[in-house]
């Protein structure tokens, strides 16, 4: 039986550790994973990571550098559950939502979009002027789903790795994947049913 496909694009925002923490979650779940790295994303992996290019690409099945726009991911024949961009950039977010596919991160994306599949986008950035809301509303309307990674406090997370793979569990689980060690509030973690009472 195939392993379930998925796509991980990485640009140029702050937050290269989500879409790091997304491939090594997507490994322990079975997927095959499919990589994209936008060339602003290798300046903020060296600003924000001790990792080099070669470690990120050893985390997934195939890599595809984002000039390669004949690559297979850039087809809607190359059968995807779908594609998560941790992060996504204000640009890349703009380019998806005006249909500019000049490279392949880009381009997957459109593809993922046309197809009718799944398409997450961890936004990053603050505070938000007007474009970047109605480029939000644009490809939600498209299809996609806009998830900005914000820290879920109340799962109470002791480090910075557990707020970041918290994100990443989560924006994998809008493509299909459950993560075993993901907090759930009223299941693992006990939920507020009134004032003064909790269940779980």
């Amino acid at each position: 039986m195939q392993k379930p496909r998925v796509i991980i694009g990485i640009s140029g925002a702050t937050g290269f550790q989500y879409g790091v923490k997304a491939l090594q979650l997507l490994r322990e779940l079975g997927a095959e994973t499919h990589l994209v790295m936008s060339n602003a994303a290798g300046l903020t992996r060296e600003h924000e990571t001790t990792m080099s290019r070669d470690d990120v690409i050893a985390l997934a099945d195939v890599f595809y550098p984002t000039g390669a726009v004949g690559a297979a991911i850039s087809s809607g024949s190359f059968r995807t559950v779908g594609m998560l961009v941790a992060p996504c950039s204000m640009h890349t977010l703009a380019a998806i939502a005006s249909g500019v596919t000049d490279n392949l991160l880009t381009r997957a994306a459109d593809v993922v979009l046309k197809e009718r599949r799944r398409l997450v986008l961890m936004t990053r950035e603050t505070p938000l002027h007007l474009g970047h809301i109605r480029n939000m509303a644009t490809v939600t309307e498209y299809g996609a789903i806009v998830f900005p990674p914000v820290p879920a406090l109340y799962a109470g997370p002791q480090s910075i790795d557990q707020i970041v793979t918290h994100s990443a569990a989560r924006a994998i689980g809008l493509l299909g994947f459950e993560s075993t060690t993901l907090p759930r509030w009223g299941e693992t973690l006990t939920a507020i049913t009134a004032e003064g009472e909790t269940s779980c």
